[in-house]
């Protein structure tokens, strides 16, 4: 059970299941999460502070306000973060003497219950949005790129 790995190995329990990333690159809400994991990790960020607001993860990594929604979900679903609605997103507490072996699943879900399982239907419903506003974006390039047939 020991974490040989290093920081891999951490990444890697992350992934726990989820869809692999394409070509083993990460997508961007991946990236996201995994940044602010590891300012948790490291201590920048800790227990009950504030995470970066919406806008500020849009501009630093480029991203639309639904990437960055799929990554604070996905945060809240592993534990890493807590809502406070009216407030914004913080820090979650996790016991500290556990906080060195991050691939043990207590430390990286304290959520449990009712509240975990509606962060990951949400995810899911984030997932399901992105897909379609990619393919109404898809639909909308064909039909101004073809507007002229027949006529």
């Amino acid at each position: 059970m020991g974490t040989e790995g290093g920081g891999v190995a951490g990444v890697m329990a992350t992934r726990r299941g989820r869809r692999p990333a394409v070509g083993g690159v990460q997508l961007t809400f991946e990236v996201i999460a995994e940044t602010l994991r590891e300012q948790i990790h490291s201590g920048r960020l800790k227990p009950g502070d504030a995470l970066p607001t919406q806008t500020a993860l849009m501009r630093k990594f480029g991203a639309s306000s639904l990437t960055v929604q799929k990554a604070m979900a996905l945060l809240k679903q592993d534990g890493w973060a807590v809502s406070r609605p009216g407030k914004g997103a913080f820090v979650a507490h996790y016991d500290q003497a556990d906080a060195h072996d991050l691939d043990h699943e207590e430390v990286t879900a304290p959520a449990a219950g009712t509240a975990a399982r509606i962060e990951t239907l949400e995810l899911a419903l984030a997932e399901a949005v992105q897909q379609i506003a990619d393919l109404r974006g898809r639909v909308e390039a064909l039909e101004s790129g073809g507007g002229g047939r027949g006529r």
